[in-house]
């Protein structure tokens, strides 16, 4: 018996899962995190609450467990959630979390070198985010940019120096051609601030000694490359041939489908992770749960969901944005939000909302296959809204798509998956 070990890495907390060698789940940790910091354009986070989480996290997990099983650890975190670090590990200052805002120069900066099939030229990215430390003054010899998932894994293994290709995407990274690109060159950065690069789920080396004895933990346990979050996810679902898809119902919706080729389309937010030999192509619309909590509690949307019947469609064909601007599968900044006419009854407008939905949804699966990548051959369904039944059978009408049940929701499971994955 063998067992592996995922940690995921989000904004509000850390989350520790342990699975067997038959991938079954033995037991899932989390420990909550402080807020971000947030003001205006800027949101923070310290580096050093993510290894207090995720020490207290692993804690618990392991104290439910034989140690002595565990074989193979490998961590995810958020995607371009980018800090500074020495070669020891020392953070120098703050983590940028994935939303900060702060390097909208930067990322216009981008556009005149960067090629425009990149995901580097949002104010978001991590090169856009290096790039703005880099301007502060901030970025000097000796400091390495790392993301979530490389700074956790570094402290287990006691080398600061590496990235997965997931990670590494938005920060310049050419995933087709395995290589940092000569373009990146415009960027002036310094000597080493770009970790070395490893495909998802390749061995890293085994974890330092004095942390092995911290945990109890084997000392020839592996650390393996880990990824972003949403291919965490992904890999949790049970998602794994071509054209799996899922979609992801939460603050906004996501949908992502496993392709055999690549599809990069930066105006429309499209990008492709590569996944083992094949590539996780997605795309995320404005519209999610988000509106949905603009008009509605979640107990208003549970009682009025019950009424609802899906079999009788309204087609009344919302816009459903909290703001205008939309990227995909439209991209169109000046798109208007749309939720006239409003029906007397609140349970109609509801379904209305989600009929709309489901709509952007159908168009977004069109749009990527337009793009070259497969039509769905199924959908799985994660995030808080995949548990509405009603929005469930709307979406399968007209989707047109077998649904299945995700195996699991937990992007640790996907982490500890990759995990199980390697053999050394």
């Amino acid at each position: 018996m063998s067992l592996s070990i995922g940690i995921d890495l989000g904004t509000s907390a850390c989350r520790v899962a342990v699975i067997d060698e038959y991938k079954k789940l033995v037991y899932l940790s989390r420990a909550n995190l402080p807020d971000p910091i947030e003001n205006g354009l800027c949101c923070e986070q310290s580096p050093n609450d993510w290894w207090q989480a995720c020490q207290t996290a692993l804690f618990e997990a392991l104290n439910h467990i034989d140690k002595s099983l565990v074989t193979a650890i490998a961590v995810d975190g958020t995607s371009s959630t980018l800090l500074l670090s020495d070669i020891n590990g020392q953070p120098q200052g703050p983590a940028l979390m994935y939303r900060d805002q702060r390097a909208q120069q930067q990322a216009e900066q981008l556009q005149d070198y960067a090629p425009a099939d990149t995901a580097v030229c949002s104010a978001s990215s991590s090169l856009a985010k290096l790039l703005w430390l880099k301007d502060q003054g901030q970025l000097h010899d000796g400091l390495i940019a790392l993301h979530q998932a490389d700074w956790i894994s570094g402290r287990l293994r006691g080398k600061f120096d590496s990235s997965d290709e997931n990670n590494a995407l938005k920060l310049g990274y050419d995933a087709i051609n395995r290589c940092w690109p000569a373009w990146i060159s415009h960027c002036d950065l310094p000597d080493g601030c770009l970790p070395k690069v490893v495909p998802a789920g390749e061995y890293l080396g085994d974890i330092r000694p004095d942390i092995a004895q911290q945990f109890g933990l084997p000392e020839n346990c592996r650390i393996i490359a880990g990824t972003t979050d949403s291919t965490a996810s992904f890999i949790a679902s049970g998602a794994k041939h071509l054209g799996d898809a899922v979609t992801v119902l939460g603050s906004s919706l996501v949908i992502k489908i496993l392709s055999d080729k690549p599809i990069f389309e930066s105006a429309m937010g499209v990008y492709s992770h590569r996944l083992g030999n094949n590539w996780l192509v997605g795309g995320a619309s404005n519209t999610g749960g988000a509106v949905l909590k603009r008009f509605f509690s979640i107990a208003q949307i549970e009682a009025l969901s019950r009424e609802i019947d899906p079999a009788k469609l309204l087609n009344l064909d919302y816009m459903p944005l909290l703001a205008k601007g939309e990227r995909f599968p439209v991209n169109d900044k000046d798109l208007q939000p749309c939720f006239e006419p409003r029906p007397t009854k609140e349970a109609d407008f509801l379904q209305a909302i989600l009929e709309s939905m489901a709509k952007i949804e159908q168009q977004g699966y069109r749009a990527l296959a337009k793009l070259g990548a497969p039509h769905p051959v199924s959908i799985r369904s994660c995030g808080g809204g995949a548990k509405n039944q009603a929005w469930q059978q709307i979406r399968q009408q007209m989707l047109n798509s077998i649904f299945l049940t995700p195996e699991h929701q937990e992007a640790a499971v996907g982490a500890a998956l990759l995990a199980a994955s390697h053999e050394h």
